[in-house]
C-alpha cells in the first residue's frame, strides 16, 4: 500500500535581482518561515511570474509575494500587479530604497499593496519578520476560512435573521467558518443528513469535531468555539463594559500597568469599529487596516498582558456597594471591582419606514456588511447613509456586487465623510451615489425585493445595508448615572451641569472634589469612547479616551 504523498507547503516568493540580496532574503524567510512554508527565489518580474505560472499549474499556493522595486525590465510595482492575475489572494511586499517611497505609496492605492518595507531590513527579528508574521496570520486566517474542510461549518437559509445572527457573529469573532445554503448547496443536504437531520430546524452549525447545535444561540457558539465567556474571579480592580476601541485600549493599558483587568463585551470585540472593512486613516497603519484586524490585535494584546475578555455577557444594571463597584448580568451573575470603565459604544438607529422590521435580517441589515458581502456576488444592493461606516461599506461591496448605490439625504458628501471615502467612491465604477435621497418604503416578502425612493421611484435591489447614525447603549444605567436627553453618559465638568443637559433621576455628584475629566456621577465610574456625551466620533479618540481614563482611574485609586 502506497503512502500517500505529504501536502505541498504554501509558497513564499522572493523576487530580486541582485543575488546576494536574494539570497539573504531566502535566507532569512526559510529561518522564520522554512518548516511551515516553502521559500523560492526568481532574479526578475518575468522569471517569477513564469514560476508563478508554474505554480498554478501544480495547484499549489501562494502565500507570500516579496518583490524588490528597482528591477531592470519590469520592477516591483509592475510585476506585483500582473502577479495579481495568477495569484489574487497572496499577500504582497514590496522591498524599497528610501527614494522609492512614492513608488510604495501609488501601489498601495492603485494595486491595494499590503506593505513595504525599506532596505536594510536588518535586523529581520525587528524589521522583516513582525510584519510578515501579521500578513501570513491574515492569509492563513482567510485560507481556513476558504476550505470547506476546515473550521466551523453553518448550515442555513441566506435570508434567515438566525442563520445571519450565527454568520455575523463568528465573523465578527474572527472564527473561520464556511456557510453552506441550505436550498442551493448539495453539500449542505449531504451533512445535514450525516447528522442524521433535515432543513426544518436552521441554522445547524457543525465543528470540527463532528458535533453540531441545531438553532443554537450565540452564547452556546460561543462556548463550543472556545470563547471565554465567564470571569475567572468575583473581584478586580477594574472592571471594563464594551469591546470597542476605547474599551480594548482601557484593557491594555489597565492591564499592562498591574490592575486586575476583566472587559466584558455583549458581541464581540471591536463594537463599530470592528465592522469597518477598511480604516485607511488610523495612525501607523499606511496601508490601511480592516476594523476586525485592528481590533483583533488589541484584544490580543490586552489578553496577552493579562485581561480577560468575556464574550456574549449582557450587563443589566450598575450598583454602588459601599466601595465596590458591581456590575449585574442579565443572567444574574455579578462581577465586582475598585473601579469601572464604561465603553459600551452606540447601536445603529433603526430605519422607521414600512418593511424595514419585517425584513430585518432578511435583506435587511445594519452595519457589518462583512459576513454578507460574498453572497452579494452579482446583485444590486443599496448603503444608506453618508458617514465614513457608509463609505467603507460601500467600497467593500462593491468588490462582490454588481452595483452598490449609496443613498444619502444630504447635498455634498463630503460634508459627513472622509475625503479619501469620496475619492475611492468616485473612483468604482459599479458604485452610484445618489443625493438627496431617502428610502421610504422597502418591498420584499421572504427577503428584500425593491425600495421606494422619496415616496415615488421604484428601484430593485436584494440587500439594504443602513447607516444612518446611532444611539447610545445605555438604557441599563437608568437612574443610575447621569445622562443626556439622548442617553449619552455625562462626565467631568458636565456632571454638574445634569439639569441643564437634559439628563435627569441619576443622584447628584456625592464629593467634595471636583469629578475626573472623564468620571461619571458614581465616583470610581469613568466613561470613554463614542457613549460619552459629545465624543469625537472616531476610533483614534476612542483610543485616546480608552487609555486616559485608565490614569484616572490610578487616582481614584490612591484615595481608596
Amino acid at each position: 500500500m502506497s503512502t500517500p504523498a505529504p501536502p505541498r507547503r504554501p509558497v513564499l516568493l522572493a523576487v530580486d535581482d541582485d543575488a546576494g540580496v536574494g539570497r539573504a532574503v531566502q535566507r532569512d524567510l526559510r529561518r522564520r518561515y522554512g518548516e511551515r512554508y516553502q521559500v523560492v527565489g526568481a532574479d526578475s518580474g518575468r522569471s517569477a511570474l513564469d514560476v508563478l505560472r508554474q505554480l498554478e499549474l501544480r495547484g499549489q499556493e501562494v502565500a507570500l509575494l516579496l518583490s524588490d522595486q528597482r528591477m531592470p525590465g519590469m520592477d516591483g510595482v509592475d510585476f506585483l500587479e500582473e502577479a495579481i492575475e495568477l495569484t489574487p489572494v497572496a499577500k504582497r511586499v514590496l522591498l524599497t530604497a528610501y527614494a522609492d517611497t512614492q513608488a510604495a505609496i501609488k501601489a498601495i492605492n492603485e494595486i491595494s499593496l499590503d506593505h513595504y518595507l525599506t532596505k536594510p531590513w536588518d535586523p529581520p527579528e525587528e524589521h522583516l519578520y513582525p510584519v510578515l508574521d501579521e500578513l501570513l496570520r491574515e492569509w492563513e486566517a482567510a485560507a481556513a476560512a476558504a476550505d470547506e474542510r476546515r473550521g466551523v461549518r453553518v448550515v442555513g437559509h441566506r435570508f434567515s435573521p438566525e442563520s445571519h445572527a450565527i454568520r455575523d457573529f463568528l465573523a465578527r469573532n474572527l472564527v473561520a467558518y464556511h456557510w453552506l445554503d441550505a436550498e442551493r448547496d448539495p453539500e449542505a443536504r449531504r451533512l445535514l443528513a450525516a447528522a442524521g437531520t433535515d432543513d426544518s430546524r436552521l441554522p445547524t452549525v457543525v465543528f470540527e469535531d463532528g458535533s453540531f447545535l441545531q438553532v443554537p444561540s450565540t452564547l452556546e457558539v460561543a462556548e463550543k468555539v472556545g470563547l471565554q465567556t465567564h470571569a475567572q474571579t468575583d473581584f478586580y480592580d477594574l472592571v471594563i463594559i464594551g469591546g470597542g476601541p476605547a474599551g480594548l485600549a482601557a484593557a491594555v493599558y489597565g492591564a499592562s500597568e498591574g490592575l486586575g483587568t476583566v472587559l466584558v463585551e455583549r458581541e464581540a470585540p471591536g463594537g463599530q469599529a470592528g465592522q469597518s472593512s477598511r480604516i485607511e486613516n488610523y495612525l501607523g497603519f499606511p496601508t490601511g487596516v480592516s476594523g476586525a484586524d485592528l481590533t483583533s490585535r488589541a484584544s490580543t494584546q490586552a489578553q496577552r498582558l493579562g485581561a480577560e475578555v468575556l464574550t456574549v455577557r449582557e450587563v443589566a444594571t450598575l450598583e454602588a456597594r459601599g466601595p465596590a463597584r458591581v456590575v449585574v448580568m442579565t443572567d444574574g451573575t455579578e462581577i465586582a471591582a475598585h473601579a469601572l470603565v464604561i465603553a459600551s459604544g452606540v447601536a445603529w438607529r433603526r430605519l422607521e419606514v414600512p418593511g424595514a422590521e419585517e425584513l430585518a435580517g432578511k435583506g435587511v441589515y445594519y452595519g457589518a456588511a462583512r459576513s454578507e458581502a460574498l453572497a452579494c456576488s452579482g446583485e444590486e444592493v443599496f448603503v444608506v447613509g453618508g458617514a465614513n461606516s457608509a463609505g467603507q461599506a460601500a467600497v467593500h461591496l462593491a468588490g462582490y456586487a454588481a452595483k452598490v448605490t449609496v443613498l444619502y439625504r444630504g447635498d455634498d458628501l463630503g460634508k459627513s465623510m472622509s475625503q479619501y471615502l469620496v475619492d475611492q467612491l468616485d473612483k468604482l465604477a459599479n458604485v452610484e451615489v445618489r443625493l438627496g435621497t431617502q428610502v421610504t418604503e422597502i418591498h420584499g416578502v421572504e427577503s428584500v425585493e425593491a425600495i421606494t425612493i422619496n415616496g415615488t421611484e421604484r428601484a430593485e435591489g436584494s440587500s439594504l445595508f443602513i447607516f444612518i447614525g446611532a444611539s447610545p447603549r445605555t438604557g441599563w444605567l437608568d437612574g443610575v448615572l447621569a445622562r443626556d436627553a439622548r442617553g449619552f453618559v455625562l462626565a467631568g465638568t458636565d456632571v454638574k451641569a445634569a439639569a441643564t443637559l437634559g439628563g435627569a433621576g441619576a443622584p447628584p455628584w456625592p464629593l467634595q472634589r471636583e469629578p475626573y475629566l472623564l468620571e461619571t456621577s458614581m465616583p470610581g465610574v469613568f466613561v470613554a469612547g463614542d457613549v460619552r456625551h459629545q465624543s469625537i466620533k472616531r476610533v483614534a479618540s476612542a483610543v485616546g479616551e480608552g487609555s486616559m481614563s485608565v490614569q484616572f482611574v490610578h487616582q481614584y485609586l490612591g484615595e481608596l
